[in-house]
């Protein structure tokens, strides 16, 4: 037989099997391919390099069939992790109570296989089936030389990680319909960021909304974050959970960030706390919005020139020449490319802070009476970062401000150096600046539980009204005005752009407010503020309307 024969014969029984036969006639691939059997001229050479498209479909065709036969050890046998393996197969039938397995593959891509898996959950007399997609590729054995099976967990489930079980019983709690202030319920399929978020709102309130557990097929995560709900076998009685969320606003939110990767959103109502809007578009399903905790650029300049007005070193009107580089410490900061150095009498800390200028506040920040401790003291004392004691009904971060020496206390002050925020934290700063009042944000109502909401004495009402007139000119004459552009009301906003370590492409971060709304925006690698923040929490603010 010509070597282009056997390899039509060997596609062919490939096909068969797929369409028939059903994976445990994978001896036949084997025989084909030598399986490791030695002939008359002795034991075939190791062999080395990627794995050929044969190897792929033999090594993947083995593990599959084994998959569906629940014969746990033998197809870990075929991976290059076996005892991680055989423990979450062994769980995907004992556990999981998942049976009747058929694995459909699709065209490799390469070492990459994408299959389709159709199977049967059943539990104390209650059965659904199952259908999901995932993927698994196949590589070269250090040590034996053997094409096999990359072991991660996402080859059984594309949601499942490390140390994560699939488990099949009574809800760890209760399930509850979540739903916004004006009575619209949210569920994950019409708000898809939402998923993680209601699944910590069920594990945290579920048995307070009154709800009664149910059957269902879950990820039990090892990391203790709430169960991942994947079916439900018996749906149980679920609670009504009232949330501050707005429905409209939520679905603007969720359509902005969609069209930027990694990019996260929250709107809040200043006048109350309320959280209106959370909404992340990022492939690991973690909240950024509310958990992130990356350096926020320029938009901490709001908060800085709280603290320049506070400790009296200037106003909105005073002087803040915007030169073309300023020096701190040894450490050289410049302004971002084609911004015009100011040095004029005219150069003010409003317009150093509507075109952005960061040499206008490095220049700034040794003044009497400021120390490094001056911008710490003002986020913790006034817009209450930094103190870890928010209770918005869910894990959030609470922004970090450290005291910090040498050319740090520069660039914390332009929103680099060691300051980090959430995209929750920026839309509190933008809250607190144009009411002058900090009033922690908020998911769920604190009548719920008795939460005790952290507290923070807010600004004096003079550097409240400079902040805002700032954001005002900012969001209609510099910087943000092109994302602001067309939207009515009472408007102001800040731009921010993030320089991080390793990357050739800046963080895109944008604060605004409309009326009583006020909200923020974070793109990692998104360049510019209004180049990727900007359009989403402009998106956000008109909805608000």
């Amino acid at each position: 037989m010509s070597k282009g024969v056997k390899a039509a014969v060997i596609g062919g029984v490939f096909a068969v099997m797929v369409g028939g036969a059903g994976y445990g006639a994978y001896n036949i691939v084997s025989a084909l391919n030598g399986g490791g059997a030695t002939g008359s001229a002795g034991p075939a050479p190791e062999r080395t390099g990627p794995p050929s498209a044969e190897e792929v479909e033999e090594a993947s065709a083995k593990f599959f069939a084994g998959w569906e036969k629940g014969e746990a050890a033998q197809a870990s046998t075929y991976t290059n992790n076996d005892a991680a393996a055989v423990a979450v197969l062994s769980s995907y039938s004992e556990d999981a109570h998942i049976t009747g397995v058929q694995i459909t593959p699709g065209a490799a891509r390469g070492a990459t296989v994408p299959f389709t898996v159709k199977a049967k959950v059943s539990y104390e007399g209650s059965s659904k089936p199952l259908t999901y997609k995932s993927e698994l590729t196949v590589v070269r054995g250090k040590t034996t030389g053997r094409a096999l099976v990359d072991w991660q967990p996402t080859v059984i489930h594309p949601q499942l990680k490390r140390n994560d079980t699939l488990v099949t019983g009574e809800a760890a709690s209760p399930p509850i319909e979540a739903v916004a202030r004006d009575g619209a319920v949210l569920t994950k399929e019409k708000y898809p960021s939402l998923g993680p978020i209601l699944d910590a709102l069920r594990a945290k309130y579920g048995d307070k909304a009154g709800g009664e557990p149910g059957v269902e097929l879950s990820i039990r995560h090892a990391d203790q974050s709430p169960d991942t709900s994947l079916l439900t076998l018996s749906k149980g009685k679920p609670g009504k959970l009232e949330t501050t969320l707005s429905a409209s606003v939520q679905a603007a939110a969720e359509k902005a960030v969609k069209k930027y990767a990694q990019s996260s959103v929250v709107a809040v109502k200043p006048s109350t706390g309320e959280v209106l809007a959370v909404a992340n578009h990022r492939e690991d399903g973690f909240n950024a919005a509310f958990e992130g905790r990356v350096a926020p650029g320029s938009t901490m300049k709001i908060l800085t020139s709280a603290m320049l007005i506070d400790n009296g070193v200037t106003t909105m009107n005073g002087p803040a020449p915007c030169p073309q580089t300023a020096t701190w410490q040894s450490q050289t900061f410049k302004n971002l490319d084609g911004l015009k150095a100011d040095e004029s009498a005219s150069a003010t800390l409003a317009n150093g802070f509507l075109r952005s200028c960061n040499t206008a506040f490095i220049k700034l920040v040794d003044e009497d009476p400021l120390t490094d401790a001056s911008l710490t003291n003002e986020a913790q004392e006034r817009f209450g970062l930094g103190r870890d004691d928010w209770k918005t009904g869910i894990v959030s971060f609470d922004g970090s401000v450290p005291a910090s020496t040498g050319p740090d206390r520069a660039a914390n002050a332009i929103g680099q150096g060691q300051v980090q925020m959430s995209p929750l934290n920026m839309a509190s700063v933008t809250a607190t600046a144009i009411t002058g009042d900090f009033r922690q944000p908020y998911l769920i109502s604190p009548d719920l539980d008795d939460r005790q909401l952290a507290t923070a004495k807010g600004l004096p009402g003079s550097t409240a009204t400079q902040l805002k007139q700032m954001m005002r000119l900012t969001a209609t004459q510099g910087t943000a005005a092109p994302a602001m552009s067309g939207l009515g009301g009472d408007i102001g906003a800040k731009t921010g752009s993030a320089e991080v370590d390793g990357k050739a492409t800046s963080d895109s971060w944008f604060t605004g407010f409309r009326d009583d709304v006020a909200a923020a925006a974070m793109s990692q690698e998104g360049g510019h503020g209004g180049d990727a923040a900007g359009p989403i929490v402009a998106a956000v603010l008109r909805a608000s309307g």
